[in-house]
């Protein structure tokens, strides 16, 4: 389910995926959702593009620390790559 920030209050975060176009996005939620998942989404910047680097803006989706093996199976499963975990930030 689709969280604020303050639910995770006591908790650590984790980016697992960066969703690039709002479909996108809109899928990830509708996987999360439907698997009870709870996460937080927020709108960040990225950089984009290999000759021309550009600066673009992406749904940043966030777990707690404990479901990122969750969250990461069901990307999986949907056919989505997780951010690789050298990558992975936390909140």
């Amino acid at each position: 389910m689709k969280r604020e920030p303050s639910h995770f209050a006591d908790r650590d975060l984790v980016l697992v995926y960066i969703a690039k176009h709002l479909s996108e996005a809109l899928e990830v939620e509708e996987t999360f959702t439907r698997e009870s998942l709870d996460y937080c989404v927020e709108a960040d910047h990225y950089h984009g593009g290999f000759l021309f680097r550009t600066t673009r803006t992406g749904a940043f989706f966030y777990v707690a620390v404990e479901e990122e093996a969750r969250a990461e199976d069901l990307l999986l499963r949907s056919k989505r790559k997780p951010l690789a975990r050298e990558l992975r930030q936390r909140h």
